[in-house]
């Protein structure tokens, strides 16, 4: 017979059946200790002759220690039945009634299995170590369904982000070689560049936050207010073709942080406010934190909070949405925060607090 069938015809002993024997075996080891100690007590009673209540009384004869210790011996044995026969049956109740919580449990662990991530358990009564357990998986349950949403909205976006360039340079194509005779080949090759170019940067941007997810960032010292000037030059220059007036106010601010990563997250915030704000991109840099404004229109809170979601900004036809959920995962390898927060009158505020550190040297 083969180990497989061996182990499939093994007793499945259930903790409830383990804690019931348990209880059990307690009672009776209990009760046997009792009844010991009992017949040990009878055991060093002298062998002296017992005599009646009434000594002239001769037709009752007075038991011996040998009767008294043959009683002790029965009605033990008789207790130790009822002892084992109470300690299984209320073990048995009161272990289903203690593990009832972790049936639940299982349950709901056994859908989560399954797929189904929107069950939650819920246990309410007093607080103890399975209730604690049940909040903890409730929590796990939330975090793994919003991950889970997430990633297929990502999935999907991606699909669709990656696939209209790829269509789009296709129909040119197709109607080029349909009427080659009447096409602009300059002003085509320009947009399929241009086309190319957004799939390239949708490709690049993904790639990044890929690496971001599997390796550890080094971090070391730096003057974020030094990385802002560092790219100034180009951001000044996009915001001039774009007739953006871009101010800044630079105070000195020690990080711990990577020069590369956070260079990305001032461009990436800077030129967030440049092509998809209004006509002003304000910088700031206090100790500590790094602030981009931007005029525009009026956002609604609800819309900014998915702003970081990978390609949630595409759902709106604001660019491929790869750059705010990018900032935010830098920002999050760096220990900081990310705060985003519409302006009253219209427009963004991007709030990034980062760890503060000394300048060595």
């Amino acid at each position: 017979m083969s180990d497989e069938r061996l182990m499939s015809w093994r007793p499945r002993l259930t903790v409830r059946l383990r804690l019931t024997l348990s209880y059990a075996g307690l009672l009776v080891i209990a009760g046997a200790v009792v009844s010991c100690i009992i017949w040990l007590v009878f055991r060093i009673v002298p062998n002296y002759p017992l005599n009646g209540a009434n000594p002239r009384d001769r037709r009752v004869l007075p038991p011996s220690r040998g009767d008294i210790l043959h009683l002790v011996v029965t009605l033990s044995g008789w207790a130790l039945g009822f002892l084992a026969i109470a300690g299984l049956v209320g073990g048995w109740f009161l272990a289903g009634r203690m593990l009832k919580p972790l049936q639940e449990i299982t349950a709901a662990a056994r859908k989560a299995a399954s797929g189904s991530l929107d069950h939650r358990i819920g246990l309410t009564g007093i607080r103890d170590e399975f209730t604690d357990l049940s909040d903890t998986f409730d929590e796990m349950l939330g975090r793994l369904q919003r991950s889970f949403e997430q990633y297929r909205r990502f999935a999907a976006n991606a699909s669709h982000e990656l696939r209209t360039p790829h269509a789009v340079m296709k129909t040119m194509l197709e109607v080029a070689a349909a009427d080659p005779d009447h096409q602009d080949v300059p002003e085509l090759v320009k947009r399929l560049a241009e086309t190319n170019q957004r799939g390239i940067d949708i490709v690049e941007a993904l790639l990044s936050l890929t690496a971001l997810n599997n390796r550890s960032v080094e971090l070391d010292p730096l003057d974020l207010a030094a990385v802002v000037r560092s790219a100034l030059p180009a951001l000044s220059s996009e915001a001039r073709a774009a007739e953006v007036e871009l101010t800044c106010d630079l105070a000195e601010s020690v990080v711990e942080g990577n020069e590369v990563l956070l260079h990305q997250v001032v461009v990436n915030l800077v030129q967030n406010g440049i092509r998809h704000g209004g006509g002003s991109v304000a910088i700031t840099v206090a100790p500590g934190r790094l602030v981009v404004r931007n005029t525009g229109s009026v956002l609604h809170p609800a819309r900014i909070r998915t702003f970081t979601e990978p390609f949630a900004k595409a759902r709106y036809g604001a660019g491929h949405g790869l750059g705010l959920a990018l900032v935010d995962r830098i920002v999050e390898t760096h220990h900081g925060s990310l705060d985003l927060a519409p302006i009253p009158g219209g427009g963004l505020t991007v709030t990034v607090v980062l760890p503060t550190a000394d300048l060595v040297g």
